[in-house]
């Protein structure tokens, strides 16, 4: 048995979409980004590749490199998980946490749910996804960032 942490991190802009786990949340502002900045994505991504010690996202889908310019996150996930399983290991289940002011999430998160299930070929029981605000401390709690951790355990 293997766990993998995760952490990423966005500013809030006007101007982009907010995209958590490939659904689009309706918000004023979304995350700012060079690929579509889907935060929970990126997290489960660096899970996923720490649990196989297989580097980190920016190691394989660097910002400098243009092709992943407003790239779907979800498609890189698919590909961390197609990686993770060609080192040999199996994806037990995804946990992740997103942290953000607002807008509530609670009504997105069995769609959020579905879909990374669907992009990791998890069934939906094996991926648990939560929201929490910070109590209006810091980054998150003033609404200029989001943050999620994110844990992946591997057989």
């Amino acid at each position: 048995m293997r766990i993998g942490y995760g952490f990423d991190a966005h500013r809030l802009v006007e101007g982009r979409p907010l995209v958590l786990g490939g659904v689009d949340v309706p918000a004023p502002r979304g995350c700012l980004g060079h690929s579509d900045a889907d935060a929970l994505a990126h997290a489960l991504c660096d899970a996923l590749l720490g649990g196989a010690a297989l580097g980190d996202l920016g190691t394989h889908f660097p910002s400098s490199d243009p092709q992943w310019k407003d790239a779907d996150s979800i498609l890189l996930l698919r590909v961390c998980a197609k990686m993770v399983h060609d080192a040999g290991y199996s994806i037990e289940n995804v946990d992740a946490t997103i942290v953000l002011q607002s807008p509530q999430l609670a009504t997105f998160l069995t769609s959020i749910r579905e879909r990374i299930a669907d992009a990791l070929g998890l069934p939906f029981g094996s991926v648990s996804v939560k929201a929490k605000t910070s109590e209006g401390m810091g980054y998150t709690g003033d609404g200029s960032g989001l943050a999620v951790h994110a844990v992946a355990s591997l057989s």
